[in-house]
């Protein structure tokens, strides 16, 4: 029986990488080459030769497993940016991420002068119920000091059993003392759609990320911005993937076909032409029709550009914005039972007309560049796919690659004029030859 996890879109814009994945077990994987020469078993020998040379001789006892580990890790990452080994805690934490749900207390974090600050308390989570509140400074867990810890290693205290309990203490702005709060660990759920009605009449639906609950929150989205705003009076909406690095594919692909009638959503590409698969949409327009705005940036990665690209194909949407990351290869996740997995590039993504987004990302209908804040400016830089080390190159050649754009969003939504640009093209005050798009265009269903 094959086990199956699903295509997955992940991966941090900002530092570069995002991630098209898919988990198989290695035996699915056809050969494709012939069997090794002598010069390679002969390499093969050099590579033991060297760790034995290592394992005896260096000045101080090397870990093994760390040889073997980073000897796998150096073989993949010098073929591109995005394949590499996973160790056992990485492979967790990727599928973690992917399902939406961990046991764990149910807050936003940030770090701030050696302290975990919290950034907000998840509405109805354990922490939210023990008296957590936004601006909170964690100071110690379980006894221990925070200072001298990542975020990452914080975080993954903060994780664990559900129903098991914690201890954190924090310093909060108005009592005189550190305050310990116990709390018990239970299911959080990532909550990776959030959306409201903007004025009377648009419904706005953000997307973080692409985990297992994104489709189902899209069409929850959908409903309840239906049950606010009369059908006569909801002019559109704002689909914004913004700084959205990615998820997981089959996400994307429901999340395309929450808002197209039929057609090709994407398809992949591998070494053989025999490998090319394509997904295809099959829920219908949940929003019967309703002019779209999809927002993205140069944070926009993976699964979110599949979704602007898909509904930029069909003329189904107008993308505002700037260019996208333009992260469009596909790696396959191989579990190597208890000894993790490795992630290994095995195909390029394209939209439903044919275009390659590997490393040269969607460019918006319409150009709206945010402007930065002067505290920012020269401090960040324009990074894509295209500025990294090793990329995998488009197919057109490097020629025709582009670098991504600022991955810039303002807190304040007075000052966010992607935003404020998508509204006034809804409400008609506003006036584009893009907006609506011209079906004429589109791709054949």
């Amino acid at each position: 029986m094959i086990r199956r996890m699903g295509l997955v879109l992940t991966g941090a814009v900002i530092g570069g990488a995002a991630v098209v994945a898919v988990s198989q077990p290695s035996s699915f994987l056809p050969l494709r080459a012939n069997a090794a020469s002598a010069d390679v078993y002969q390499q093969l020998n050099l590579f033991g030769d060297v760790f034995e040379r290592v394992r005896g001789d260096y000045v101080e006892a090397p870990d093994e497993k760390d040889l073997i580990a980073n000897a796998i890790n150096g073989m993949l990452t010098s073929l591109d940016p995005h394949s590499s080994y996973l160790p056992p805690e990485d492979y967790q934490d990727m599928r973690v991420q992917t399902k939406g749900e961990f046991g764990g207390l149910g807050i936003e974090v940030t770090m701030e002068n050696d302290f975990i600050k919290v950034v907000t308390p998840i509405d109805d989570t354990p922490a939210f119920r023990a008296g957590v509140i936004a601006g909170d400074l964690i100071t110690h867990l379980d006894g221990s000091e925070v200072a001298g810890m990542s975020l990452s290693d914080a975080v993954d205290i903060m994780r664990g059993r559900v129903g098991t309990d914690i201890i954190i203490t924090v310093v909060r702005e108005g009592a005189d003392e550190p305050i310990d709060i116990t709390i018990t660990r239970d299911v959080i759920s990532v909550r990776s759609v959030r959306w409201e009605t903007m004025g009377e009449d648009i419904g706005y639906i953000r997307i973080s990320a692409f985990n297992e609950k994104t489709s189902s929150g899209v069409r929850q989205a959908v409903d309840e911005i239906t049950e606010d705003i009369e059908d006569e009076g909801l002019k559109g909406y704002v689909l914004d993937l913004r700084n959205n690095p990615g998820g997981l594919l089959d996400e994307a692909v429901s999340v395309s076909g929450a808002f197209l009638e039929r057609g090709e959503v994407v398809s992949t590409r591998g070494r053989e032409e025999s490998e090319t698969r394509r997904y295809s949409a099959k829920s219908g327009d949940l929003a019967e029709g309703k002019p779209i705005i999809v927002l993205i940036n140069g944070g926009s990665a993976s699964a979110s550009e599949i979704v602007a690209g898909a509904l930029q194909d069909h003329r189904r949407a107008t993308v505002v914005g700037t260019q996208s990351f333009g992260k469009g290869s596909v790696q396959t996740i191989i579990p190597l039972g208890r000894n993790g997995a490795i992630r290994l590039t095995t195909a390029r993504y394209y939209t439903p007309a044919g275009r390659a987004i590997q490393a040269k990302g969607i460019e918006p209908d319409l150009e709206v560049k945010q402007p930065l804040p002067e505290e920012l400016q020269g401090r960040v830089e324009a990074r894509g796919e295209a500025s990294l080390r090793g990329h995998l190159t488009s197919e057109d050649g490097e020629d025709e690659e582009r670098t991504g754009s600022f991955a810039y969003v303002p807190r304040e939504r007075e000052d966010d004029m992607q935003l404020k640009y998508a509204l006034d093209l809804l409400r008609g005050e506003a006036v584009s030859a893009m907006f609506p798009p011209d079906p004429s265009g589109a791709v054949p269903n």
